[in-house]
């Protein structure tokens, strides 16, 4: 597993709102929020979807062709004979999961080239980005069926300031993320006095120079207090649930070292934005469809990452 970098000893000096600006505007793009596989999004929504057609666009793919087998495998591990075609694995996990995983791959690729070679256990944090994204679309749709994949990718990047910070502040990212891993310290709470700013206005900070759309800038700001959130406070709350349940069960690793104890779970202020008058029964039938999405996850990261 990869570790935090034992050389810093000294706390960097935290930066003012300019310098953070300065550095921010050195940060690359990330492409694939833009454009995720248009040729696939296509074709997955278009009236006629044929298996062969799809499998074709994910052959060109050689990254998401590898990731699908590893997925269908990993999730139906009880097959007697493994899949090895991709006409076969579309067929097993069905457009909804090829849809998500298409997001994924792109993704994930541009971020871990975003982090470059800061040390941090990167594939763990990648499991607890996915594990959102999959637990946020299952919020939300406690509350209304979907219409899209934005509450998916809403999930997905939620810790998008995390990555940004790797990226243009590594020894304040290194130094942060040693001393949360060792003293269990309120991570917002250190961020602002070692570099100067939190990792949820980073992102939003980020994700606004690039002029991505406002729900997934407000979800970077509000993720960690959604009652603060506006138009997009649902989404934003259904991101913050979905984030605890991922730390609270520990698949993978969000990088705080706080524990999330079921108290701190139950007590969100997401369930009173997502669930403002519904009764304690339907609550913990929500509560309880959760525990089984949350239960089936291992086994679907494994395949991605």
């Amino acid at each position: 597993m990869t570790t935090i970098s034992p050389s810093l000893s000294a706390a960097p000096t935290p930066l003012d709102r300019w310098q953070i600006e300065q550095r921010l505007g050195g940060c690359p793009r990330l492409p694939s929020l833009r454009s995720v596989n248009g040729a696939l999004r296509d074709l997955l929504g278009a009236d006629q979807r044929y298996t062969q057609q799809i499998s074709e666009v994910i052959r060109r793919d050689p990254s998401l062709t590898a990731r699908l087998l590893r997925m269908v495998n990993s999730v139906y591990y009880n097959l007697s004979n493994p899949v090895t075609s991709l006409e076969e694995a579309v067929f097993y996990l069905g457009l909804q999961q090829i849809r998500q995983l298409v997001m994924v791959t792109p993704i994930v690729e541009d971020f871990h080239k975003l982090v470059g070679g800061t040390q941090f256990p990167w594939r763990a944090f990648w499991q607890h980005c996915i594990a959102t994204a999959i637990l946020t679309r299952e919020v939300a749709a406690t509350v209304e069926a979907p219409q899209d994949e934005s509450a998916y990718l809403a999930g997905l990047i939620h810790d998008v300031g995390k990555i940004v910070m790797a990226s243009a502040f590594p020894q304040h990212f290194e130094f942060i993320y040693r001393q949360n891993h060792d003293a269990r310290e309120d991570l917002i709470m250190l961020e602002r006095s070692v570099l100067g700013i939190d990792h949820a206005e980073l992102g939003a900070m980020y994700l606004q120079t690039h002029t991505l759309p406002d729900i997934y800038i407000e979800v970077s700001r509000y993720h960690h207090e959604p009652e603060r959130a506006g138009r997009y406070a649902k989404t934003i709350a259904a991101v913050q649930i979905a984030d605890l349940l991922a730390r609270h069960d520990t698949i993978g690793n969000s990088g705080s070292g706080e524990k999330v104890t079921e108290e701190l779970l139950m007590n969100a202020s997401g369930w009173k934005i997502l669930f403002p008058r519904e009764s304690e029964q339907e609550k913990s039938m929500a509560r309880a469809a959760l525990r089984r999405s949350v239960e089936r996850l291992p086994a679907v990261l494994e395949g991605l990452v």
